[in-house]
């Protein structure tokens, strides 16, 4: 995939304002992708690290429902981290993008908006693996 982390992006979910308390809702265009599957990660332990690896397929979108973590992207050449905290922001990531969440604080959930069902084979678990594909899409 020749996807860089120049396509990763920041959305606003809309939030709709109500003193009965706020409500964000996801539909229509909201993310770029039709949605196939939703998961969701909490009671991350502290100093744990979840994610570590990229999608050959697979678009995602993380949303921080609750608390605070940060989001280590890489793609074969650059890196960046994006702290997530708002419930009406989401960050979009397209495939080929490497991924490591981490500095999980207490209490927080983080919702996966996900453009394709659970397939292993469109996974890349290692990042040496990783790099060699980047190099190969690279190559094409």
């Amino acid at each position: 995939m020749k996807n860089t982390i120049n396509q990763v992006q920041l959305l606003d979910i809309p939030k709709i304002h109500d003193t009965r308390g706020n409500l964000s809702v996801v539909e229509g265009n909201t993310v770029p992708f039709a949605l196939k599957r939703v998961y969701y990660l909490y009671d991350v332990p502290s100093g744990a690290a979840r994610g570590g690896h990229a999608h050959i397929h697979q678009s995602e979108v993380l949303i921080a429902l609750s608390g605070s973590f940060e989001v280590l992207l890489k793609d074969g050449q650059d890196e960046k981290t994006v702290r997530l905290s708002l419930p009406n922001t989401g960050l979009l990531i397209p495939t080929g993008i490497w991924r490591e969440l981490h500095s999980f604080s207490s209490g927080s959930v983080c919702l996966v908006l996900a453009s394709g069902e659970f397939d292993e084979a469109d996974y890349i678990r290692t990042y040496a693996e990783f790099e060699l594909f980047k190099q190969s899409a690279a190559q094409s």
